[in-house]
Parts: structure tokens; sequence; C-alpha cells
């Protein structure tokens, strides 16, 4: 298929055009990379955060808001639907690059991985992309410098005035919205992860909702992976029957029930010292191609309304 690092880049030139009605600004650094700053010294907003998120699919997903509701109050949603699930979630969308380089303390999502491929997902797929430009989304409460992108330049093997950094922290909109478009990405790693082959998972869909926004970034953190835990809903369709399904959903980890703030004090805030198993959806809808339909997991409104504080 056509590079994912080449249709990404359409989509960043489409976010330059519209920066002012993003909410996002543009940062050109001395080694000729960009950073986009969709949430660090700006507050972006929704529509940032569902260009963000197409940004990190590379255009291969459908992604939009939605309105429901978390004890009674009214709460946007965010949905995505994608044909193209392993490279679209697994390859693109997944936050696998740790950016920890003297004080930089990051987390890469994007096509730009698939341009490394040394991720154990890019072998379960089979997918690994070759492109001049890279685009690498990072999650971090600071702007990248020229460190950072010509060593993000250098590992992708493209020049550094080839790299565009769409960049966010946790703590803004544009965050907890990408966020909650990772919904069916974590079903599809859970289930590539319990041994499933993500090539036989044929379209995902997941929804959950915007956790409110926080300027702490460890209450953000919490919050968003509770909106998932707590509240993601997923459909998936599968070629293939399988003994695992009932593993997917968060409801089949040990910590289920435990607010992600204690789950993450306890592990030093350290998001590589977690177990994986705790980021999975509450919902699971699995729909095998002339077989069963299996509905495992469950949304806890209760948890949720009191981890996004609603009175």
């Amino acid at each position: 298929m056509e590079s994912i690092n080449r249709s990404a880049i359409e989509l960043v030139d489409e976010a330059l055009d519209f920066t002012d009605e993003l909410g996002v600004e543009m940062t050109e650094l001395d080694c000729g990379g960009v950073v986009l700053d969709f949430g660090v010294g700006v507050d972006g907003g929704v529509e940032a955060g569902l260009m963000l998120a197409d940004i990190q699919t590379a255009g291969l997903a459908t992604i939009y808001t939605q309105m429901d509701r978390i004890a009674d109050a009214p709460t946007p949603y965010v949905e995505l639907t994608t044909d193209r699930p392993p490279i679209a979630l697994l390859c693109a969308q997944k936050a696998g690059w740790e950016l920890d380089l003297g004080d930089f303390d990051g987390l890469g999502s994007g096509p730009a991985r698939a341009l490394v491929g040394e991720e154990t997902e890019f072998k379960r797929v089979g997918y690994y992309d070759e492109f001049d430009f890279a685009v690498l989304a990072v999650e971090s409460t600071e702007l990248p410098n020229d460190e950072i992108a010509t060593y993000i330049a250098e590992t992708a093997g493209v020049d550094p005035g080839s790299l565009f950094l769409p960049t966010y922290a946790t703590g803004s909109m544009a965050g907890s919205v990408s966020m909650a478009a990772r919904a069916a990405e974590l079903a599809v790693f859970r289930l590539s992860e319990l041994g499933y082959p993500p090539t036989e998972i044929l379209t995902a869909t997941g929804r959950a909702p915007v956790a409110p926004v926080s300027y702490n970034e460890s209450v953000a953190m919490a919050r968003t992976n509770d909106a998932l835990a707590y509240g993601g809903e997923v459909y998936l369709q599968v070629r293939e029957e399988s003994t695992v399904f009932e593993e997917v959903p968060s409801n089949a980890r040990e910590e289920y029930g435990v607010p992600f703030e204690e789950i993450f004090e306890e592990a030093g805030w350290d998001f590589y010292e977690l177990p994986e198993s705790v980021f999975a959806p509450a919902k699971v809808t699995i729909d095998v191609v002339d077989g069963d339909t299996y509905v495992v997991g469950e949304t806890d409104e209760e948890l949720l309304a009191e981890s996004f504080g609603l009175q």
C-alpha cells in the first residue's frame, strides 16, 4: 500500500493551512524540522484533537465526535472506524516510541514508527514504510528541540528538514480527544498481545468519552485512561474464532476497578513500568465472519463519573 507517512504529510499540510482555525502554532527548528503545537503552549481544541487523531492514524480512519451521557451529564465522545486496523492502529496510531533523551520525556505515536519498524507490531503485521518525510506525534509537556528532532530524524532515516512533529500534552483538549480515539487501538493491540494475528482483524470501530481537561499531567493521564478502561466500547470484525476473546476487555485484568491515578502512582508515574494488560477498553463486541458474535466486558458509569469529578 501507499506510504502512511506520505498520507500523513497531506494531513500535516492541511493543518499548516488552517493553524489559526485549529488553534495550533508552527515552529521551524534550526535543524529544519517543523514542530506543530497542538496543546503544549496553546489551548488547541476539539477540532485540533480530531486532526491530531487523523494524523496519528495516517488518514486511514474516520473520526468524529458525538454526544452521550455519563451520570446524566451530557458528555462528548469520540468515535473511530477503520477498515485497515492492523496498519492504522498498530503501525501508526499506537504510542510505541519512548522519547527519553536528556531532560526531554515524551512518547511518540504515528507513522514515523513504521520507518523504524523495530516494535513487535510491525513483524506481526508485516508492514514497514519507506518515505523521504516522517511524521511523529509527540506526547509531552514540552516542545521538541533540535536535539530531539535530529535524533528522531536519524532514527527514522530521514533528513531533519523532512520531519514534522505534531506535539501535545495529555492535559490539553487535543490530548483528551486523541486519547478518546484510542479505544479500538487498545482492543486490537490487546488481541495481538494475546496471540491473535492482527492481520485477521478486518474492521474496527471504537468510541470513548472525552475526559475533562486537567493541566496537571498526572490527573490528565489518569482521567484519559479511565475514560478508555471504564467507558471505551469497541466493535471488531475478525476472520477466525479464538479462545482469548474473554481476555480482551479491561475487566479481565487484576487492577480492574482501581482508578488509574492509583495505578500510575504505584508505578512511579512511569508509563513503561505498567503491565500492558491495564490498557484495554471496557466493552468489546467481536464478530467472527460466518461464526459467533462475542460480547465481553462492561462499561462502568459510576467509576467514570468519579474519575471525571461529575457532581
